[in-house]
């Protein structure tokens, strides 16, 4: 794959999700342009939906996203340290280790370049880090 495709690909991935929240926000919202609607219907609509509990978020879940927030802040380097700490203070992520390394791999390469990123490879997770930025670069 050449470099402008993969560039093409990766501000895709960007924005694409963007759009269709944008588009099915839009889609789904009644404006009363004309005056027709009912706006009771809608106060009531909305609020039936306000009693369900949302959904909670998988632990892995919660800790890839914090750690590429801290791969934003600091560095790939720090974010795999505490990878490494999580994964040893809680066992049940361990199942996980290889998915966060590699997720932290590709994030870095977007951020720092392959060269640099590879700079912060350790062994966290076997060569997952490592797999991930060979894979985005």
């Amino acid at each position: 794959m050449t470099h402008s495709a993969r560039r093409i690909g990766r501000s895709l991935a960007l924005v694409l999700p963007v759009v269709l929240v944008l588009s099915g926000t839009l889609a789904v919202s009644a404006v009363p342009w004309a005056g027709q609607s009912d706006g009771n219907q809608l106060l009531a609509a909305s609020a039936a939906d306000v009693s369900t509990p949302a959904k909670s978020r998988a632990p892995q879940d919660v800790l890839r996203d914090r750690l590429l927030a801290e791969l934003q802040e600091k560095d790939p380097g720090v974010a795999l340290t505490h990878l490494q700490r999580e994964v040893e203070n809680r066992p049940s992520l361990a199942g996980h280790c290889v998915s966060i390394a590699r997720a932290l791999g590709r994030a870095a390469v977007q951020h720092y370049g392959p060269a640099r990123a590879q700079a912060f490879s350790r062994p966290v997770c076997d060569t997952a880090y490592a797999t991930g930025v060979m894979r985005a670069s």
